[in-house]
C-alpha cells in the first residue's frame, strides 16, 4: 500500500462512527440517562452561555452543565466558560461539580438565541475545590498544553498533540523517558550515548537540547531526566519554532513538574527490582502555615543500581522544590527549583566489526572498571501569570540552569580487529554550561465584529555560556571482545588510571532573542484560522585555545531567520476537527561557505494535515495526521570536482542537499470508563535523502524506524467489587526496522562506511497495583518477552536494550 493513500483510509474509517454525534462533554460527576427527542443535533440553532465561579471569584474549571432529565450537557473550560448548543424551548439546567451541591437554573430560547447568563457562583472558596478529588478528566483533544503558551484546546489547533497525565506515569510505573514514550505515536529512542542518555528523535529529526523544556524552559538532555518528579508529559508534534525560535522540525517535548498544593499530602514510596535496583523517593506538599496564599511542594529521590551489563553501575540523588504565592486574586507566582547529581559508569556496548554487531554475550563490558560520566544540574524557574480582567493575562517567565559534566573513560569501540583484538584508547571531557532565559507572553481574547480572536503577543531571549575542555586522547591497553581472559599483544591489560594533558578549551555560547505574535481566529462556529509569524535573532561566539601552541582563534556568527505560521481548521461538529496547516523552521550551520563566510541557516517546510475526534461523549479521543517535512537546502561539503569549489576553503560546504520526511501518525487515549483505560497509537515515516552531492538518493536516514505502534490496556476493580482496590494492565510497543552505521558516500569508491541493519522487536511490559487505605504495592514485568535488540549510535556505540526485569514499589500516602 503506498504511503498516500493510508491517510484517506485511517480518516475514513475515523470518522465513520461520527454520525449522528452531538457535543455531549459531560463530568464524570453526571450520571448519564436516556436521550430524548430534543437531542436531535440538526434541530439545534440557539445557545446558553455563562461562567462559573467560587465563592472568591475564581473561574471552576469542568463543572458541569446538564440539562435535566436528558444527556445534553457540556463542562466548563480552564476560564470557567461554558457555551451549551440546545433546540429553542424551556429547559432546567444542573450545576454540578464533584463534592459541590447542584444548582438548578430555569432558562427559556427562543429561536437563533444566545442567552447569557450571569454569572454562577459555587458556595466553596477556589482552596477548598482545590481540597476536592476531581476524578474527571479532560479528553486528549481538551487539555491545553503549556508547552503551546496558548490556553488553547488541542482541538482548535491544527498541530498534533500528545499529553501523558501523572496517572498514566503512575499505573505504568515508568522509571525512564523511553517508557513514557510507549505512549506516544512518531515519537522515539533514536540511540543511547554511553548509556548516560536518551536521544529522542520525532519524524525523522533528532531532539537536542533545544526542543526539550522543563516547564517552558530550555532543559539539557544531556543527563537522562528524572521522571518520579513529573506531573505530566506534553508532546507537541511537528515545527514549533514560531514559540521557540531554533528547534529541530520534529517537534519539542515539555516536562512539567509536580506542583505546590494547598491542601496537605504527599507520598513516601520506595522501589526495588532485578540488579539490585533501589529507590527511595519522596512528595509532600501543603499550605505554609496554614496560609491561603503561599504552598509549597517538596518531591526528592536516590537511585542506585548495578546492570545486567558486567561492571555497570549508577547513582543519582534528585530534588525538586516549589513554592505558590498568590499575590491577590489576581496574581500568582510560582518558584520552582531543580536538583540533578547522576554518576554512572560510561557504557558503549558491544562494538562491531566492518559495520557487523559483534557476536558476543548481552552482558559483555568493554569499557574500564574506573570509568565514570558524572553530571551535576541545577536549575530555577519563576512565573509570575497576572490577569489582567477576565479576557487578558500576562505570563513572565525567567529561567536559570547551571549545567556540569565530567567524563573519563575509553573511547568507543572502533577499530575492532576480525580476531576481536581492541585497543582502548583514554578519553576526557569536562563541560560547563549556564543558561538564562527570559519571556513575556500576553494572552487575551476580543472580538473584532463577529470575529473572535485568540491573541498571543510574545518577547524572548536567552543566553548559553559553555566551556567545555577536551584532552588529548592516549592509547591505553588492548582486550579481545570474544574472550576477555585472552592475553592480547601489547600494550596489555592495565587497572590505573592515565594522566592525560589538556588538548582544547573551547568558550562559547549563544545569544539569541526574538519575537512573536500568533492569532487564533475564530470566522465561524466552525472555521478557526491560526496565523503567526517569529523573527529570531542569534549570535554564536567562540573562542578555542589550544594548549599545545598556546594559541586562541576567534570566531563569531550571526543569524536571522523568519519563521512564519499558517493553519486551518474546520469543525463539522463540535467533537471533530480536520485541520491542515503549513509552518517554517531553521537550523543553524556551523561550517564556512566557499568564500570563508558563515554558512546560512538552513530552512525546513512543514505541512501536516489531519482530524481529530472525541467519540461517545468525550470517552474516546481518536487522531490521525499526515505530514511532508522538507529541508530543500541541507548544507553539505563542496566536493573537490565541484565547480564551486576553492582549494583556500578545502572543507567549505554549501546548501545543496535535501531531506524529505513523509508520515502518518495515529494516536488513541480513552478516559477511565467503568473501570477501563486505554491507550494505542501507530505511525509511518520514511526520512530519506532527496538530493545530495554526498550520499545515495532515496538512501534513509540512519537510527529512524519505519513504523512503531504501541497499546496499553489498564482495568481498576470498583469498590463494590471484592478485588476492590486491584488494578492490571499492560503496555505493549513494536519498534520497526532501523538502520545504524554510517550511510554509503557514492563519491567514494568502494567506501568503507556501510549501514548496520537493525531487526524490528516488540517490548511487552505487565503491571499490577493493589491499594489498601494508605498503601499501595505495585509490581511490574518489563520486557516480559525478553527481547533482544539494541539501539545505536554512529557505528560503534551498539548498546543492547534492557532484558526481562522484574520491579516492585511500596507506598504510603501521608
Amino acid at each position: 500500500m503506498r504511503c498516500s493513500t493510508l491517510p484517506i483510509i485511517l480518516i475514513t474509517t475515523l470518522m465513520a462512527p461520527l454520525a449522528g454525534y452531538s457535543q455531549q462533554n459531560l463530568t464524570a460527576s453526571i450520571a448519564p440517562v436516556s436521550a430524548t427527542a430534543t437531542d436531535e443535533p440538526e434541530k439545534i440553532r440557539s445557545y446558553v452561555t455563562g461562567k462559573v465561579l467560587t465563592v472568591d471569584g475564581q473561574p471552576v474549571e469542568q463543572a458541569g452543565i446538564l440539562v435535566k432529565n436528558s444527556t445534553m450537557g457540556t463542562s466548563t473550560n480552564a476560564d470557567g466558560r461554558f457555551r451549551l448548543p440546545l433546540p429553542a424551548g424551556s429547559y432546567t439546567l444542573v450545576v454540578s461539580y464533584l463534592g459541590v451541591g447542584r444548582q438548578e437554573i430555569e432558562v427559556s430560547l427562543g429561536a437563533d438565541q444566545t442567552l447569557n447568563l450571569p454569572p454562577i457562583t459555587l458556595s466553596q472558596s477556589a482552596q477548598q475545590l482545590s481540597e476536592v478529588k476531581v476524578t474527571a478528566t479532560r479528553t486528549m483533544n481538551e487539555q491545553p498544553v503549556t508547552v503551546g503558551k496558548m490556553p488553547v484546546r488541542p482541538l482548535d489547533l491544527p498541530q498534533s498533540v500528545v499529553t501523558i497525565n501523572k496517572e498514566v506515569l503512575e499505573q505504568q510505573q515508568v522509571l525512564r523517558v523511553s517508557e513514557v514514550l510507549q505512549n506516544v505515536s512518531g515519537v522515539y529512542v533514536m540511540g543511547a550515548t554511553g548509556g548516560t542518555q536518551e536521544e529522542i528523535a520525532g519524524r525523522g529529526f533528532a531532539f537536542n537540547s533545544n526542543n526539550t523544556f522543563k516547564n517552558g524552559v530550555r532543559y539539557n538532555n544531556g543527563v537522562m531526566p528524572e521522571i518520579s518528579g513529573l506531573e505530566r508529559f506534553e508532546i507537541l508534534k511537528g515545527s514549533a519554532a514560531i514559540l521557540y525560535g531554533n528547534v529541530a522540525a520534529g517537534g519539542v517535548i515539555n516536562l512539567v513538574t509536580k506542583k505546590p498544593q494547598f491542601q496537605s499530602g504527599g507520598q513516601i514510596g520506595m522501589r526495588v527490582g532485578s540488579y539490585n535496583f533501589y529507590k527511595p523517593s519522596l512528595d509532600v506538599y501543603g499550605a505554609i502555615n496554614n496560609s491561603e496564599h503561599v504552598a509549597f511542594r517538596l518531591n526528592s529521590s536516590y537511585e542506585n543500581a548495578r546492570s545486567f551489563r558486567d561492571g555497570v553501575k549508577g547513582e543519582r540523588f534528585y530534588v525538586n522544590p516549589s513554592v505558590l504565592v498568590k499575590l491577590g486574586e489576581k496574581t500568582d507566582i510560582l518558584i520552582e527549583g531543580d536538583y540533578l547529581n547522576d554518576n554512572r559508569t560510561p557504557d558503549y556496548g558491544i562494538g562491531a566489526i566492518n559495520y557487523e554487531i559483534a557476536d558476543v554475550p548481552r552482558s559483555r563490558f568493554l569499557n574500564t572498571d574506573w570509568a565514570n560520566n558524572e553530571t551535576t544540574q541545577k536549575s530555577a524557574t519563576l512565573t509570575l501569570t497576572h490577569r489582567l480582567n477576565q479576557n487578558w493575562q500576562v505570563r513572565t517567565t525567567a529561567g536559570y540552569q547551571h549545567y556540569d559534566n565530567n567524563l573519563l573513560s575509553a573511547s568507543r569501540p572502533t577499530g575492532i580487529r576480525p580476531n576481536g583484538n581492541l585497543l582502548r584508547n583514554v578519553q576526557r571531557t569536562s563541560a560547563t554550561e549556564g543558561y538564562m532565559l527570559g519571556q513575556v507572553d500576553l494572552m487575551g481574547k476580543f472580538a473584532t465584529g463577529s470575529l473572535n480572536h485568540t491573541l498571543l503577543v510574545g518577547v524572548d531571549g536567552d543566553q548559553y555560556d559553555s566551556r567545555n575542555v577536551s584532552y588529548v586522547t592516549a592509547a591505553y591497553d588492548s582486550i579481545n571482545v570474544f574472550d576477555p581472559n585472552r592475553v592480547v599483544a601489547q600494550p596489555r591489560v592495565r587497572a590505573d588510571i592515565t594522566n592525560l594533558t589538556r588538548n582544547q578549551r573551547t568558550t562559547g555560547g549563544t545569544r539569541r532573542g526574538g519575537v512573536y505574535a500568533q492569532d487564533l481566529l475564530s470566522i465561524s462556529e466552525k472555521l478557526k484560522v491560526l496565523a503567526g509569524l517569529r523573527w529570531t535573532y542569534q549570535e554564536t561566539p567562540s573562542d578555542v585555545l589550544t594548549y599545545r601552541t598556546d594559541v586562541t582563534t576567534k570566531t563569531r556568527r550571526f543569524d536571522e531567520a523568519w519563521s512564519p505560521r499558517l493553519g486551518i481548521v474546520y469543525q463539522p461538529i463540535q467533537t471533530m476537527s480536520l485541520f491542515s496547516s503549513y509552518s517554517n523552521s531553521f537550523t543553524i550551520n556551523s561550517g564556512l561557505d566557499v568564500t570563508g563566510t558563515a554558512l546560512k541557516p538552513s530552512t525546513l517546510d512543514q505541512y501536516e494535515v489531519g482530524i481529530k475526534n472525541d467519540l461517545f461523549q468525550g470517552l474516546l479521543s481518536a487522531n490521525v495526521t499526515a505530514y511532508q517535512i522538507v529541508n530543500s537546502n541541507l548544507a553539505q561539503t563542496v566536493l573537490p570536482d565541484a565547480p564551486n569549489f576553492n582549494k583556500d576553503y578545502p572543507t567549505a560546504q554549501e546548501l545543496a542537499g535535501e531531506v524529505t520526511s513523509r508520515g502518518v501518525e495515529v494516536d488513541i487515549l480513552s478516559k477511565p470508563y467503568q473501570g477501563w483505560s486505554f491507550i494505542a497509537g501507530y505511525s509511518y515515516n520514511q526520512t530519506k535523502y532527496t538530493k545530495s552531492t554526498i550520499y545515495e538518493v532515496g538512501s534513509l536516514l540512519r537510527y529512524n524506524p519505519n513504523h512503531t505502534a504501541n497499546a496499553s490496556v489498564f482495568y481498576t476493580f470498583d469498590n463494590e467489587s471484592a478485588l476492590k482496590g486491584l488494578n492490571a494492565g499492560f503496555v505493549a510497543t513494536y519498534i520497526g526496522e532501523r538502520q545504524a552505521g554510517r550511510s554509503t558516500r557514492r563519491t567514494v569508491e568502494n567506501d568503507a562506511y556501510r549501514l548496520i541493519p537493525l531487526k524490528a522487536y516488540p517490548l511487552f511490559d505487565l503491571s499490577v497495583g493493589y491499594t489498601l487505605d494508605r498503601v499501595s504495592l505495585r509490581l511490574k514485568a518489563s520486557n516480559l518477552l525478553d527481547a533482544y535488540n539494541y539501539n545505536a549510535h554512529d557505528d560503534n556505540s551498539i548498546n543492547p536494550i534492557n532484558p526481562r526485569q522484574f520491579s516492585g514499589t511500596l507506598s504510603y500516602q501521608l
